[in-house]
């Protein structure tokens, strides 16, 4: 199928225009194409797509009336639509083969020239890619929810036009799709073809039964009839068996039926009863009508006894929960001999730099080999005045310790704990510092051997070299003084600061944490003078 070269979007152009005024469109660059999340909620895909995207990247050249409209739009300099005249695509392609199982952030395609040949594919190789790699994928899941069944396309009615028609019934055919009912993929890719009647053969004849005689005579030898224009049971499956037994007294054999309404578990069950009854255990049973993987399951768990399963709208449309559009993107991971990296607020959005490789195990042997074990790592030495998690220490058992959280009340903001319901107050001029400081982690342990044992209300706070205890009101606007100490040389003369309310001071001892003991007894013993803050 060929492909024009303004299958583009316009920025894409526009991007080639700008590297060629800067000159930056011979230098090298390396893009990926890839997906970050696997369709319909599953954890793999199936490539597809890469003939068509060669075949594309191949012919790729703009003709004289590409380049025409191009000069009527008024957007464009003639140097710049001279080199589009010579412009081709003349870089390497790296992809595993198509039908591969992939997997999200792995490169279906890394592409490899000069900046303007890597840029400009991008659209065109996501659209060829995107499709074709998300119906394979609806394909592989629907083939493995038939089991041993056989799986039939026939969803060229239901498909996103005729060229959507022609991709999805290529790609079906390479995720396990055994035949398609389009007849133009079956010319231009070699796919089988087949196909039954429909409704309007049976209503167009006097009766059932002529109908099914009549087409039993034209294709004798591939006869599939449609019992359920009238009533299945009772006149689809016993004309049926009619013209089967006509079939067999002529040396030809009926094919099957196909069921396309109904409860196709059950009515699958009495039509292989029947046919199996009258000696007909050949005939298979073939079923459509809105088909995907889950209501195949379905039929299968109810013990239907479906051969061949005719799935259309489902499979072209690629429906389904996780379905509709492979969210493949192409970015650049090298340019000018330094790896590339995207970097943005959204962490899922982030790419991986510089050029790939994609390993697969050899068959028997889909892992690769284990990491040789890790040498473990020293023990931190019991005096270390870090620790981790945040806890509250029991004697020797150390106990999980809620942060306070921030609360507005009145016009203030409380730091509340859930632990026994303490609760500090906070003036608004405060809030930014206080916000910012609450989220500074804390470690809370004994200081030293000679601290008491710790309960509520008297925790001991230790950090980088320097520790102090104090203590924390068990109610709520409680403005008791808290006695700080700080060891400031050693533990016989240590250096004592007396505050008013607790929470102020709490907030600087997170603060202080972060910098040498020195100079946050030089901060502590400011700040006690200073007439202002909320001691």
């Amino acid at each position: 199928m060929h492909y024009s070269a303004l299958l583009t979007d316009l920025y894409e152009l526009t991007m080639l225009a700008g590297y060629f005024e800067e000159g930056m469109h011979e230098k090298p660059a390396t893009f990926d194409l890839f997906f970050r999340t696997a369709p319909f909620e599953g954890n793999f895909a199936v490539f597809a797509g890469l003939e068509p995207a060669l075949d594309y990247l191949s012919e790729l050249h703009f003709s004289g009336a590409d380049l025409a409209y191009l000069e009527g739009l008024g957007i464009f300099k003639p140097p710049f639509l001279e080199f589009l005249g010579h412009f081709r695509f003349r870089g390497r392609v790296t992809a595993p083969p198509e039908g591969t199982v992939v997997f999200a952030n792995e490169p279906l395609l890394s592409i490899e020239g000069t900046l303007a040949e890597a840029q400009f594919v991008e659209t065109a190789l996501l659209n060829i890619v995107n499709f074709q790699t998300l119906a394979a994928t609806k394909a592989s899941r629907i083939s493995q929810a038939a089991g041993s069944g056989v799986v039939l396309e026939f969803g060229l009615r239901r498909a996103q036009g005729p060229d959507g028609g022609l991709s999805e019934a290529r790609a079906a055919y390479i995720g396990g799709v055994r035949s398609t009912s389009n007849v133009w993929a079956g010319q231009v890719y070699g796919i089988p073809v087949k196909g039954t009647h429909a409704h309007s053969w049976v209503m167009a004849f006097p009766d059932e039964l002529t109908a099914f005689r009549a087409y039993a005579e034209c294709f004798p030898e591939n006869c599939v009839l449609l019992v359920d224009t009238y009533d299945t049971l009772k006149s689809g499956i016993p004309n049926a068996l009619i013209v089967a037994g006509e079939l067999r007294e002529r040396g030809y054999q009926m094919f099957g039926v196909r069921l396309d309404s109904g409860d196709l578990a059950y009515l699958s069950k009495e039509a292989r009863r029947m046919f199996d009854a009258a000696g007909f255990p050949e005939v298979k049973i073939v079923a459509s009508n809105e088909l995907d993987e889950h209501l195949i399951e379905s039929i299968r768990n109810e013990g239907g006894q479906v051969d061949i399963y005719g799935v259309g709208t489902k499979l072209a449309t690629c429906a389904g929960a996780g379905g509709g559009a492979l969210g493949g993107v192409y970015k650049l991971v090298r340019f000018d001999g330094t790896p590339r990296l995207k970097v943005t607020s959204d962490i899922a959005k982030a790419t991986l730099p510089d050029r790939k490789r994609l390993l697969r195990g050899p068959k028997g042997r889909d892992r690769l080999p284990p990491r040789p074990p890790r040498r473990p790592r020293p023990r931190r030495s019991t005096h270390s005045t870090r620790s981790s998690p945040l806890s509250r220490t029991n004697g020797t058992k150390r106990q999980p310790l809620s942060m306070p959280r921030l609360q507005r009340s009145s016009g203030t903001w409380r730091a509340s704990t859930p632990t026994r319901g303490s609760r500090w107050t906070y003036p608004n001029r405060f809030q930014p510092l206080h916000r910012k400081a609450l989220r500074l982690p804390l470690t809370w342990r004994r200081a030293s051997a000679r601290s008491t044992p710790l309960r509520y209300g008297q925790p001991a706070i230790t950090a980088r070299g320097w520790s102090s205890a104090g203590r924390i009101p068990a109610t709520s606007g409680t403005t008791k003084p808290l006695k700080i100490t700080i060891a400031a040389g050693t533990a016989a003369s240590p250096t004592t600061i007396t505050t008013g309310t607790t929470p102020f001071t709490a907030v600087v001892l997170q603060i202080a944490r972060r910098i040498p003991k020195c100079l946050a007894m030089i901060i502590m013993t400011v700040m006690e003078r200073i007439p202002w803050v909320p001691w």
